[in-house]
């Protein structure tokens, strides 16, 4: 209790500050509470009533509205340009925007007239033209109370769009969706509540507008005379009515606010975080469509839905001999190389942080500048379509699945961006999700996944869309081990069939033996090797790939008798290289032999050594060995063994491995 009051004591605001803040909350309050306090509340229902400020009214709610409407038709759009498009005049368009917000009402009213007044800009032409005349009419307190009441639409929808973020949308795209229908079907959704916030201060706004409706419009009653400039005549003629008409304005304002509560700026819909989410509810259950009539179709590659699109596009297919589409591509930029690869071929692609994996994929969805790739699948050249055109499906690290709508709707996304009729579509999105094991969440929304549910809704929405090429970043980075053995032999029994080519990310390297015929390894955007999953198990040509398999890998140039490490050193090896090559040594964990003296024999590498680190790995123990002779070295043991030696954290060995045991890879 006496640490919670010391705590308390400690967390207390300092006089310096708190006083300012309370004077300045005394000076917004005392301007309200006038009005409050000034208010004739006998009279109120009569000054409110009475025919001129029941007109002004009904005129403010008019404008309002109108102002509201033109606001989300132009505004909407011009927040998403700031948004999402860089284009040269960027930050002009955002001073223009903001402009209005800090001018002078009476100013903005006289640039309305010069701009759209019978003798401004462009008034003269809608006049003679149209025949439309703004000033002292209704229509010009409308484009006063839009040109001042828009910008807070504007910029509390770009900020909102902002913090959306765009994996969203480009996986929309993917799937087939074009630009429009994902700006409405995902975007806009997910930006609801910014969008909300945003016209409820324009509406706001806009009925409060006074000083560029009076100079731009005029002040006609039933005409141009809204209730601010009712409440201005009143203050002549009827203080107690101005002081009624008043509060009226601020009851609405504060309403507005008090509704908003926090959502000025709005906020992008988003997944919870995965410490946030329920955990994964154990193995998925038994596939409930392997005996069902609908099972050898899909497992031999057909679709489940027939929903070929009449542009042209890739869509699903219903045939049991599907299409076959390989592929060829040439990636220039930060990732320089061609790939070849028949149909029904899966690669996996692994290296290190920065090595280009994720850039190869977004490069082949063409949604990335920093990578360009010709690319062709199958006879069709994709190089020159938009992203929703090409047939390329992926499933990005997140998931990215659309938040505000369920399992089921999520992977009959891109079923009905093909056309697909509705029903069928939802029918055929049930299956793929109980074929990874969802089935039975087919009704909730991602916030109500965890993250290993959440990715297998992602891996059958991708396959639900029949897309020529299929791109995973990481697809099962978020599953639990035992249901990740699952997800991994379905995934592999769907790809067994699938008609076109499959790349996937991914850092395990059982994932990228059971599920792939190819690995490809990236390093600083450049193929390093492209070979089978057991060649580049025996012969990685990477340390990182190397470390990845739980190998030591030492880099060096080759030497009479071995290898010249780069660290400095010297490696003696059975089967040596030419002088000069530059070469990867390659040494099994197991293969280290560990021991508390120097060892005498036939091992020709060895070195003293301390242990910094012991981790289990199964039934044995990893041990990681630094020495100032040798680079470090991870070496693998029995639980028994470590025991009779005794070793422990800081423990000192002795690390040797024979010549024969070492294998040097050219690089």
């Amino acid at each position: 209790m006496r640490r919670i009051r010391s705590r308390a004591r400690g967390a207390r605001t300092p006089v310096a500050l708190a006083l300012p803040a309370l004077i300045a909350i005394a000076f917004l309050l005392m301007p309200l509470v006038g009005i409050l306090y000034r208010t004739n509340w006998g009279a109120i229902g009569t000054d409110l009533t009475s025919p001129d400020v029941t007109t002004a009214l009904r005129l403010s709610l008019l404008v309002s509205f109108w102002a509201l409407g033109l606001s989300l038709v132009l505004g909407v759009p011009l927040a998403w340009l700031l948004a999402r498009v860089d284009f040269p005049g960027k930050s002009l368009v955002r001073s223009l925007v903001l402009l209005p917000m800090v001018l002078p009402p009476t100013v903005g009213g006289v640039a309305l007239l010069l701009g759209f007044g019978r003798r401004g800009l462009l008034g003269p032409w809608l006049e003679n033209t149209f025949g439309i005349v703004l000033p002292f009419h209704t229509s010009g307190a409308v484009v006063a109370a839009t040109f001042v009441a828009m910008p807070f639409l504007v910029i509390s929808l770009e900020g909102t769009l902002a913090g959306l973020r765009p994996s969203y949308e480009e996986t929309a795209a993917s799937l087939g969706a074009p630009p429009v229908r994902v700006f409405f079907t995902v975007t806009l959704p997910m930006v609801a509540p910014g969008l909300v916030a945003g016209a409820a201060l324009t509406w706001a706004r806009a009925l409060g507008e006074f000083g560029a409706t009076i100079t731009f419009a005029g002040n006609l009653p039933g005409t141009t005379q809204t209730l601010p400039l009712e409440v201005y005549l009143l203050l002549q003629d009827s203080p107690e009515a101005a002081t009624s008409v008043s509060l009226l304005l601020l009851v609405i304002a504060m309403a507005v606010l008090i509704a908003l509560r926090g959502r000025w700026a709005g906020g992008a819909v988003t997944r919870e975080s995965s410490s946030k989410r329920p955990v994964d509810d154990g193995p998925p259950p038994a596939d409930p469509l392997t005996d069902s009539p609908a099972a050898p179709n899909l497992l031999k590659g057909g679709s489940p839905a027939d929903g070929s699109p009449s542009d042209g596009t890739p869509g699903p297919k219903s045939s049991a001999a599907p299409d076959r589409w390989s592929l060829h591509t040439d990636v220039t930029g930060f990732n320089q190389l061609t790939l070849d690869a028949e149909p029904g071929t899966t690669i996996a692609i692994v290296g290190p942080n920065g090595a280009g994996k994720t850039t190869l994929l977004r490069a082949l969805l063409g949604l990335t500048p920093r990578a360009h790739a010709e690319l062709r699948l199958g006879g069709t050249d994709v190089t020159d379509l938009p992203p929703h055109k090409r047939g390329v499906a992926w499933v990005p690290q997140d998931g990215a699945l659309f938040p505000h709508l369920t399992a089921l709707s999520n992977t009959a996304y891109g079923l009905r961006t093909h056309h697909v009729p509705r029903a069928e579509a939802r029918r055929t999105a049930q299956q793929w999700l109980d074929r990874l094991g969802v089935g039975h969440l087919a009704h909730r929304r991602p916030a109500q996944l965890s993250g290993g549910q959440a990715q297998r809704v992602a891996l059958a929405r991708a396959l639900a869309a029949r897309p020529r090429l299929l791109l995973l970043d990481e697809p099962l980075a978020a599953l639990d081990q035992t249901t990740r053995a699952h997800v991994r032999h379905t995934l592999r029994t769907h790809l067994d069939g699938f008609g076109g080519v499959c790349l996937i990310v991914t850092h395990d390297p059982v994932e990228a033996v059971a599920l792939d015929d190819r690995v490809l390894v990236l390093e600083d955007g450049r193929a390093l090797q492209d070979a089978s999953p057991a060649d580049v198990t025996r012969h990685p040509r990477s340390p990182w790939v190397a470390r990845m398999l739980g190998r030591n890998a030492w880099p060096g140039t080759a030497t009479a008798s071995g290898l010249a490490l780069a660290g400095g050193g010297q490696l003696v090896v059975a089967d040596t290289l030419a002088e000069g090559a530059r070469a990867l040594a390659i040494i099994a964990p197991e293969a280290v032999s560990v021991h508390r003296d120097r060892p005498a024999g036939s091992p020709r590498n060895v070195w003293p050594g301390t242990i910094r680190e012991i981790t289990s790995s199964g039934s044995r123990l990893r041990l990681l060995i630094t020495s100032d002779q040798a680079p470090d070295l991870v070496a693998e043991i029995t639980h028994q063994a470590a025991a009779e030696l005794g070793l422990t954290d800081g423990t000192s060995v002795w690390t040797s491995v024979k010549a024969t045991e070492v294998t040097l890879v050219t690089l």
